[in-house]
């Protein structure tokens, strides 16, 4: 008789805990359903190919011949050379084309509205030009988003990235400024290389890239220890939000100054990243600054994963069209509304104790004359 009266209250207990973990999941229920393209995302990849289209062009002009870049079969203009007086490190190419996808900003308008980000507020770049397509998909997905981007890029670059000394990323700045991308403040540039101090490169290059960022109005940082380049950085970025929160801080490629000196940065995933470890000030980059702050981190670095966690053809050839993508809608539980469901459960479990005692001292309360 005793395990009859433990199983009524057990089967009760279940129940309970089925229907309230049914409506703590139904809070999240829209996470997985899709409801066509994004208009947002559709416009940020449209911008994006327009974008190339400009800077292949641009290339073209000056007579560098991307036409002829074998490494860039999809003449995006965003490819550079396998080695030049630019190049910090080895580089993967089928990494560097596959962030040529112009859904590479469609993406990163959903990332940022999973991020919380809204249409309006602050964003914050962090960026090698290791990675140029991938800078343009941020600059496409804030004028799609209408967002204030704020961003620092370093000039030096990765094998295949903006390592072409006659077309820097500051050409490719110069050029999709005169085509009429100009919403986003590039707030100043960083050399790259080994402690961003650029002295690996031969002087001429140091002398065209000094030339051409002071006809675009911007300095170079000045190098120093890690510390103090993150300081400098995040004083640069908070000075231009003002008053205004940063909502979102997106990293592209392998500064050092933005992935610091820890190896725990090699644990983060790819795209809108939790950043467990905060370390030392002494080995903490913009990434663990910005978390440390309750600043959301988009990763944008191990590129082979990204596309895996979101379907994004891995070195494709032709691009696709803009707008072939459809992410998910990201809605987080209601913070609130969970508690509610969990001091509901909790409550609703004392109630049944107590009515769950009732019954039984009633159901099986022992006839007169005998024992219990």
């Amino acid at each position: 008789m005793g395990n009859d009266k433990k199983f009524i209250t057990l089967v009760g207990l279940a129940v309970l805990s089925l229907v309230f973990l049914g409506l703590y999941l139904s809070l999240g229920q829209d996470i997985n359903r899709c409801s066509g393209p994004d208009p947002d995302g559709i416009e940020a990849s449209r911008l994006m190919s327009e974008a190339e289209k400009i800077i292949f062009n641009c290339r073209k002009s000056r007579g560098i011949q991307p036409e002829n870049n074998e490494f860039d079969p999809n003449q995006t203009g965003l490819v550079g050379l396998e080695n030049s007086p630019l190049t910090t490190t080895l580089g993967n190419l089928q990494a560097k084309r596959t962030a040529t996808n112009p859904e590479l900003a469609a993406l990163l308008v959903h990332l940022l509205r999973k991020a919380g980000v809204r249409q309006g507020e602050v964003v914050s770049l962090g960026a090698s030009a290791s990675f140029p397509s991938l800078i343009v998909a941020s600059y496409c997905a804030a004028r799609a988003l209408d967002l204030e981007l704020l961003a620092i890029v370093s000039v030096g670059a990765s094998q295949w990235g903006a390592n072409h000394p006659e077309f820097s990323w500051l050409d490719m700045e110069d050029c999709l400024r005169q085509h009429g991308f100009t919403r986003h403040r590039l707030l100043a540039v960083a050399w790259g290389g080994e402690d961003d101090s650029g002295k690996e490169y031969p002087e001429e290059v140091r002398k065209r890239l000094l030339a051409v960022a002071q006809r675009l109005g911007l300095q170079f940082l000045p190098t120093g220890s890690l510390e103090d380049r993150v300081r400098q950085h995040l004083d640069l970025f908070l000075a231009a939000a003002g008053e205004r929160k940063i909502k979102a801080f997106i990293n592209i490629g392998g500064s050092s100054v933005n992935l610091g000196a820890d190896s725990s940065v090699l644990e983060l995933k790819p795209g809108l990243t939790r950043v467990g470890k905060i370390p030392p000030a002494s080995r903490r980059g913009l990434i663990q600054e910005m978390a440390r702050r309750g600043i959301p981190v988009i990763h944008l670095l191990n590129i082979r994963k990204l596309a895996e966690i979101y379907g994004l053809p891995w070195d494709p050839k032709p691009l696709p069209a803009p707008g072939g993508l459809v992410f998910p809608p990201e809605r987080r539980p209601d913070k609130t509304m969970a508690w509610l469901i969990f001091g509901g459960y909790l409550l609703s479990c004392v109630l049944w104790l107590m009515a769950a005692g009732i019954i039984r001292k009633k159901a099986f309360r022992p006839a007169p004359g005998q024992d219990s």
